[in-house]
Parts: C-alpha cells; structure tokens; sequence
C-alpha cells in the first residue's frame, strides 16, 4: 500500500495506484528519542510513530501540515508545494492546506489513495497548565483516524450509498489445518472455498448508526462481501499469512480496502454492548445470535473505539439478516446482469439501478440499492426498532413482505395527486438518518437542526396526506392497498419529533445561521485569497489551478464583517428562546444605548461626527478619531489616560469610559453566547430522546419515497403489476429488458418484446439462433423481470406471473482473470460449478454460450453435461442459449426441455435484418460473418471467410 517517495513534482493516476490488503500495526504510545524539534513538528514525528500506517494531519493555526517524509511522499499527490522548515534539529520537509479545505484532502486520501488519515487537533490550555506546558497556548493530539470504512460526517460521502465497515469472523484452528493439508501453491488459493466452515459478518455505517450481523458459509462468502459492499473489510490478523492474499483476489475487483486488525482474545457478550448502542439489545433476543455473528460484532466496535479515540458512539443495535427470507443474487449474477453498474466499464449509467431509479431523497435513493442488491433486513433484534421494518430491502422471498410493497406502490399509481403530493414533500425532507446519527456521536450543528426540523415537518405533512386520503377513500376495508397505507400511517410516530421540531424553529434563528455561514465563507475567501496570491507569487501554473474556484473574496461578505459598518454581531438562537437569554439581550441593549449616548457625547464635545468607540483584537477599546485636532486638554478633561497612536488626520487613544462599558458588553456577549450553547445542547438531548422514532419516521419516508418511485416509473414505462406465488412457473408475456429498451428509445429505435413461459412442462429453454439477434437480452430481461417483481416494483412486461424464486444464478458474458491466474474458459467453469452445486427447484438459470472458451467438441460435451444436470438433478427454470446446434438433438429424449430460436431476415438484394422475436425450433446458422460485416471487416477478408466456411461445410457433408 505504501506509494512511492517523492521528492519533486509528479503525476500519478489514482487507479494505478495499488489497492487491497493492509496490515494495521498496533498504535503504539513509544516517543521518538531522535534529535528534538520544536514542539510541533516533534508532537507530528512521535504521532507518525504511534499511527503507524497513518497519515498523520496535524492542526497549526489554520492549516493542517505534514511534516518528514510524509510531505515528501504525499505533496505530489496532493498537488501541494513541498517546502521546507528551519529548525534547529535541520531543515524538516512540510507541506500543508487551509484547515477548510481538509474534507478536500481527505476524498483524495481516504477515498481515492485508501489511505488511514490520523487527526492531530489543537486543544487550549488552561491557564493553570500554561506554567507546565513552558507558556504553550495549544496541546495537539490526534483526535480521530478516518479510515474508508469509519466516515461520519464528510462531505464527500456519498450520499445515494451506504458507507459500510464489515468485519468477517473465520475459525482460526479450521484454516490452519485446512491451509497445512493444501501444500499445492494452487490449492493454497482457495483455502476458503475448501473449508466448510461457518462464518460471521458484522457490518454497520457510521453515517446512519445501522449496525448488522449474518451467518453465512465460507463458500458463500465472496458473494456477501459483493452484496455488502463495504468500502473497508476487517479480518483477523491471525490469519493474514493464511488466506491474505485469497481476500486481496476477492476484492481485487471491488477496489475495497482489506485490513488486517488484531481481534480481541476474549470477545465480550452483547449485555455488555450498551455503552456503545443507543439502547440496549432486548435479553431475549441474545440467543437467536451465533457466537461467529457476535465475535464479528464486538471486533468491528472494538476496532470503531480505537478508531475514535474515544469519541461517543451511538448505533443502533444490531439487526440480523437471514438468508432464507430473500432471494440470494450471488457475484457474478449482480455483475453479469449489470444491477448496480455496468459491467463493460463499472459506470452506473446503464445498469438497472439508473434505469429503475426515481427516487426524490438520497436516503430513498440507498434503500432503492439496498433492495435490488443486498439481503433482506429481517429478525428484528431490538426492541427500539418497528416490527414493520422487517420487508424493507432486498429481493424478498415472502409473497406477504412482496405484496404489501405491491400494494403500496398501487396506490401511487391510482391516485397521482397523492403521488404528486408524498413527492413535493419527500423533496423538502432531509436525510434524517445521516442527521441524527451526527447528534448520536456529539457532532451536528445548528443548521443542521434546522434540516431536522424540515424533515419532521415533512414527514408530519405526509401523515396528514395520507391520512386525508384514507378519510376520502371509498375502497373497500379489507383491501390489501388499504391496509399498506394504514401501515404507513400508523408508523409514523411523530408527538415527540413534532415538539423537537417546533421548539428547534422557535428557538434557532435561521437568518443569523446564514449570515454566520456567509462570514465564515468570507474568512475562508480571504484565506484562500492569500493562498492565490501566494501561488501567483511563486507557484506554477498548476498550483494555482488546484485552488478551488468557488472561494473568492466576496465584497459583499466583507462588507457584512466591516466593523465600520456599526455594531455585527450574529446570534443563532432567538432571544425568546429563554428568559434568561431574552434578559441577556435586554441587558446587552441598555449598554449599546450607553454606547451611543457615550458616542454622542464624546462628538458634541470635540465638535466631530468622526469619533468612533472601536473594539480591535491588538488593542482592545480604543477611541478613534478623524478630522480636527484634539488638544490635550481636552483629552484630560474626558479623562483620557494614553494616547494609543496619532497622525495628520487621525488620533486614537484609551478613554476609560468606553474601556469599562465595553468590557460590560463583551462580558455580556459571552453569557449570551454560553446562554445559545447550553439551548444547543439542550435540543441536541431532546434529538437524543427521540433518536429511535425520528429514526423509524426516516425509514417510513424512505419506504413511501421508493414506492413513489416505482409508481412513477410504472406509469413511465407502462409496467405491470407481477402476480407472485409459490409455485415454479414463468409466465411472462411481452417481457422487455429496462436498460437495453431505454437504451434503444434513445436511439429512436424500438425493441422487440418477447414471451417467457416455464414451468413443469417445459422448464428448459435451449435457444439458438445468429449473433446480435436478442439471445443475452432475453435472458437478462427474463432474470431482471424476476428480481423488480420480488423487489416490490411493477415489471415491463403485458402480464408476469411468477413462482417465488430463492436464487437467480447467470453465465453470461467471457473475461478472463490474469490476476488470479485464471483463464476465460476457467472462470466460465467455475461460475458453472457453483450453478449446478447450489441451484435448487425454485432457483431461476440463465446460461449463456457455456463451453465456448474451448474447442467445440469439448463445448458441446460440456454443455450436454450442462442442460443434463439442471434437467435431472437441479430441476429449475433455466435459459440455456448456444452457439453449439447439436444439442438441440443430442436434447430431444429431455422431457422438460424445449427448442427456441431468433433469426435472420433476408432480402433479394443481399441485405439483411435480424429478427428478434423468439419462435419455436432451432436455427442451425449463427449467421457470424454478417455480424463480421456489419462490424466493418474488409470486403476481401468476409470474401475469404465465406469461402473457407462453404469448403469447410462441404468436406463435412461428403463424410
């Protein structure tokens, strides 16, 4: 992981640079006993030795500086100018950026370089501690490691995902023996997959406080750390020498961050998780968690307590997810059916996310993933958490759970102004989840109270609009649609949250929120003015282009902060708030009436309207004048005792009145200030007391904002209302792919829907056919239909019904894997292998062009072996297309398997059209070399190919 030293200016691509396996030594308290430097960049060289594996950020004033050899290594990456510092140890290379730009720097080191970033804050010190401390203003320690896994509040998180950090717990002695008995290099690489061994995942997101476990398998391991997610993956350092380097090839792909921390020896038991969750998990519940799932638990947040050193932590309590209660989507099937990003070039433009996705709130827009891609969050675990939450994500495999999101999304399609009416005011809400887990840490802010409010607002707004339409309805009592919105309703738990969010409105002021946000903007301008400057100075061009363009000085801004301008000072809470405050405010009014009084005064008697009493941070209450000369007779009758300066035009000095009040009004500036502080808190408490149902309200908006969603995109689209049941058939008439069609629409070209019918009498499909006629579309299209019905969305398609399926399982599409030492045909077969161990009678197959990777002779045993293992022994519902003709005779005595085919149209004058709509029977032609035309091969070269295929067919026929 360690990216080369630079000493100069360079280029590097962030996808070059190396991902995967980190091991994160142990912090140790050890001081350096190297040469000393000042106390500064001694504090960053002993942090660099206690964070090993850390970037270490250290606070001065209003930067954040490197310091030794990591200015060296990262100023080049930063595009930051690597200077250097005088001291009396040597010069100390450094490099450093303006303390608001830090989120900035961190994308770049977190995100993008997978680098653990260590906090070095500067804490004040009490004036008892000065003496000690040799006269220091500040003590500096490091106050947080941001790591990929641990963001909380960054403004670079993404907003529309789960930012998770899993921990995987594995049997340590099971490895070891299994890793001795495998002395081949080859066999070595697969320790995972050869030890059936039980394993435990625990993965929370700190941004929202949601905090899971599950049971799975060693085998299925690979396809729930795809499913997760996680942007960092903990694993034992134990067993790093032992499976090391088969989980950097597992994540290789993902480009997720592996790291090696040291588990506890004795893990602790849930009763003693409290501290660390925002209620405790019920007794009872204690037993339905295995003792892998609580190992991985109590080591993810033993790793997030290092990580904060010693921050609050509040999660929620953890939830089981249970694989028998959704339908499992394995690696490869989330990949080759393109759900979350293409598989061509990993954008997600394209995929079945972005083609489904309508979604108003990023908090809707994580549970609309979450659902498409993830295992269903069901076994409720704490008794904070609503039952009701039980169906919220992922493909489910309850025809209860799918029907009430069918139901719900019904609704929106009936009635559009309820729809029109939910959205408008989905769009006001805030993520409510990210917002109160700020609060559950110590964090937040006023404005982002403020967010709250609107949210509680929002969602108060949408209990009153389906609650007028429940009123106006005429339907029937018992109709499944009713009792969806009356589940809807009747979870939105808002008494508390309604209180919090008028005492919030009553109590903030939102004007002087921004106009504090409007100065602090103006002083990180002026910062990054100097910056400017500085880079026009004596920086390249290129240093100068990496300032952020958005942070210019503003003279509005300026004027806003211009002393001159009269008395600024910005409050952020009401003055109503409290008695005690509004009394404060009264008080501090009496004094800038003395103020004035005293000002016009002072005019009247040296006969100037240019005196001005004046506050500054060198000086302190100064009186200042312009204009006409004073004698200083004068100045000893109004009792001046020094003069602070003097010129032609200006004289200022210390007048003793104005020293004392304005040491009276800064007193009672700093009460009033207190006085706001211990109001924020307050309503910070009062978020705490209701964390649990703003919570559930979030996750209600976030289940009507989906639904909404997938009414919206129904109406669009034209989509059906699938029919689920138990049984194992397909009925799918005029079915459509989402992505190819949208695709096509753009093009101006329409697509060819087809007809899909499995079940008992034919559970098989071997389809044929040319090239580029429609065959992985199908089958796609076929699979996708399959996952939005269990998903809850309605299907494009004329009329689905669909038997409940427990898995979907596809390969499709060729690559090889040189990184792992794994050829096209060897990754084929693989994913073939874990078809045909793991498909069960109610799993759904697609198949496409098995055995190509190979001479056909050997492809077509293959696929033989293939069609007779899921016909005899899998039993399921499979689409099987191929290129190899003889199957469709070798087939025939198959009694549940049937023959479909596309073709190709063909005119008199040699053109040609491909003809997408699926018949029955077999095309034995695959038409390649018109593809090969229509790709622009040369004329002498399709000449050739065709006359090498005519002598080729012809030997064979005379044999």
């Amino acid at each position: 992981m360690r990216v080369p030293r630079a000493k100069s200016q360079a280029t590097v691509k962030l996808k070059d640079l190396p991902q995967g396996v980190v091991k994160l030594e142990a912090y140790d308290d050890g001081v350096d006993d190297a040469p000393r430097y000042p106390t500064v960049v001694q504090g960053h060289r002993n942090n660099v030795q206690k964070f090993k594996n850390c970037v270490v950020l250290t606070r001065v004033g209003g930067f954040y500086e490197l310091y030794f050899e990591q200015a060296e290594e990262f100023a080049p990456l930063l595009s930051l100018k690597l200077a250097s510092k005088k001291t009396s140890a040597g010069p100390v290379p450094m490099a450093g950026f303006p303390f608001f730009q830090l989120d900035r720097f961190l994308k770049i080191l977190v995100q993008d370089l997978n680098k653990y970033v260590a906090i070095s804050e500067e804490f004040a010190i009490g004036a008892e501690d000065k003496a000690r401390s040799g006269g220091l203003m500040f003590d500096r320690r490091v106050a947080r490691i941001v790591t990929p896994g641990t963001l909380i509040d960054e403004k670079f998180i993404d907003p529309s995902e789960n930012n998770f950090l899993l921990a995987i717990y594995l049997d340590i002695p099971a490895l070891k023996a299994e890793s001795k008995e495998n002395v081949d290099p080859q066999s070595s690489q697969h320790v995972l997959a050869s030890v059936p061994q039980r394993v435990g995942l625990a993965w929370l997101d700190l941004s929202t406080g949601d905090f899971f476990t599950q049971l799975t398998t060693a085998q299925m391991l690979p396809s729930a750390i795809v499913r997760i997610g996680a942007r960092e993956i903990l694993v034992d350092q134990n067993v790093q020498d032992i499976i090391g380097q088969e989980l950097q090839q597992l994540v290789g792909h993902e480009h997720r961050l592996v790291t090696f921390f040291r588990y506890p020896e004795i893990f602790s038991p849930m009763s003693e998780w409290d501290s660390m969750l925002e209620a405790p998990i019920p007794e009872e519940t204690h037993a339905s968690f295995t003792t892998e799932e609580v190992a991985a638990g109590y080591s993810l947040l033993e790793y997030i307590r290092v990580q904060l050193q010693g921050s609050n932590l509040k999660l929620q309590p953890p939830r089981r997810r249970h694989l028998d209660e959704s339908m499992s989507i394995d690696r490869n099937s989330l990949r080759g059916l393109e759900i979350l990003e293409t598989s061509r070039d990993g954008f997600g433009k394209g995929s079945l996310l972005h083609a489904v996705r309508r979604t108003s709130t990023k908090s809707g827009a994580r549970l609309l993933r979450d659902r498409l891609s993830k295992l269903s969050k069901v076994g409720t675990t704490s008794l904070s958490l609503d039952t009701n939450l039980s169906h919220e994500a992922s493909p489910s495999t309850s025809l209860m759970a799918i029907n009430e999101r069918l139901d719900l999304v019904s609704i929106f399609i009936e009635n559009e102004n309820l729809r029109d009416n939910v959205i408008q005011l989905l769009k006001r809400s805030y993520d409510s989840q990210r917002l109160v887990q700020k609060f559950a840490m110590g964090k937040g802010d006023p404005d982002d109270l403020i967010c709250l409010s609107r949210a509680i607002e929002a969602s108060q707004g949408v209990k009153q609009v389906l609650s007028e339409h429940e009123r106006l309805s005429t339907s029937g009592a018992t109709s499944g649609a009713r009792r969806s919105l009356l589940s809807m309703i009747s979870r939105l738990s808002l008494e508390g949250p309604v209180v919090l969010a008028n005492k919030i409105s009553s109590a903030i002021d939102e004007e002087g929120v921004l106009q504090q946000q409007r100065i602090q903007d103006s002083t990180a301008a002026e910062a990054v003015s100097l910056a400017q400057e500085v880079a026009i100075n004596e920086g390249t061009s290129s240093e100068l282009e990496s300032l952020p363009k958005k942070v210019r000085t503003k003279a509005s801004d300026k004027a806003a902060a211009d002393p001159e301008a009269g008395e600024f000072e910005t409050w952020i809470m009401r003055r109503n708030a409290s008695e005690n405050l509004n009394a404060l405010h009264t008080e501090l009014e009496d004094l800038l009436n003395e103020k004035i009084m005293l000002i016009k005064k002072l005019r009247d008697y040296v006969g100037s309207s240019a005196l001005n009493l004046k506050w500054t941070p060198g000086l302190g209450h100064i009186c200042h004048v312009k204009g006409p000369k004073i004698s200083q007779q004068s100045l000893e009758e109004l009792g001046v005792t020094r003069n602070v300066s003097s010129t032609k035009s200006t004289r200022s000095f210390y007048l003793p009145a104005w020293t004392e009040l304005g040491n009276k009004m800064d007193h009672v500036k700093i009460q009033i200030r207190q006085e706001e502080q211990a109001i924020f808190e307050n309503l910070r408490r009062e978020v705490i007391l209701n964390l649990v149902k703003i919570r559930r309200n979030a996750a209600v908006m976030d289940e009507l904002d989906v639904a909404c969603s997938f009414a919206t995109l129904a109406q669009e689209q034209k989509m059906v209302r699938p029919i689920l049941n138990e049984g194992t058939m397909h009925k799918i008439a005029g079915g459509r792919h989402a992505t190819v069609k949208l695709g096509l629409e753009e093009q101006g070209r329409s697509f060819v829907s087809n007809d899909c019918f499995l079940g008992d009498q034919e559970r098989i499909w071997l389809i044929t056919g040319p090239n580029m006629a429609g065959k992985s579309t199908f089958l796609r299209q076929n699979a996708l239909i399959t996952i939005l019905a269990q998903v809850g969305s309605y299907v494009p398609a004329a009329y689905a019904e669909i038997g409940i399926v427990d898995q979907i399982f596809s390969r499709i599409g060729a690559a090889d894997d040189l990184f792992r030492d794994q050829s096209t045909f060897m990754v084929e077969m693989l994913e073939t292998a874990a078809i045909l161990k793991q498909a069960t009678p109610r799993s759904f197959v697609i198949m496409d062009e098995v055995g190509r990777g190979t001479t056909p002779e050997d492809g077509t045993a293959v696929s033989f072996a293939c069609l007779h293992h899921l016909h005899y022994h899998n039993q399921c519902r499979t689409l099987f297309a191929t290129h190899f003709h003889g199957l469709a005779d070798m087939t025939q005595n198959f009694e549940h398997l049937e023959r479909y085919c596309t073709d190709v149209k063909e005119t008199g004058r040699g053109s040609f059209s491909f003809v997408h709509r699926l018949r029955k029977g077999v095309n034995r032609d695959s038409h390649a070399l018109k593809v090969a035309q229509l790709a622009g091969l040369p004329r002498e070269t399709i000449e050739l190919a065709t006359s090498v295929r005519d002598e080729l067919r012809n030997k064979k026929n005379t044999q």
